[in-house]
């Protein structure tokens, strides 16, 4: 019975490390689909799409990330909105 038990256990762990592994890498795909929906809405807010701004911040060689994009958009949208403005976004 004990030899069953271990054996399981171990299956356990096993299955558990390769789950973790997966989740790993789901989880940066999950964040970066959060980061693009949050700046999806922030962007529609100010009258443009998601592709549009993301297109003229490259234009403009303005070298931020989503994830601070979405921050931004999020707690500082005045500052979000110089930064369309200096990438030529059209704003509202």
């Amino acid at each position: 019975m004990k030899r069953t038990t271990v054996k399981k256990a171990k299956e356990a762990v096993i299955k558990a490390g390769q789950n973790a592994y997966r989740d790993r890498k789901l989880k940066k795909r999950t964040f970066r689909s959060l980061w693009t929906v949050r700046l999806n809405a922030a962007c529609r807010e100010h009258g443009a799409s998601y592709s549009v701004v993301i297109s003229a911040l490259k234009k403009a060689k303005i070298t931020l990330d989503r994830k601070s994009l979405s921050e931004l958009a999020i707690h500082h949208p005045e500052v979000f909105a110089t930064i369309l403005k200096e990438a030529g976004v059209a704003t509202k």
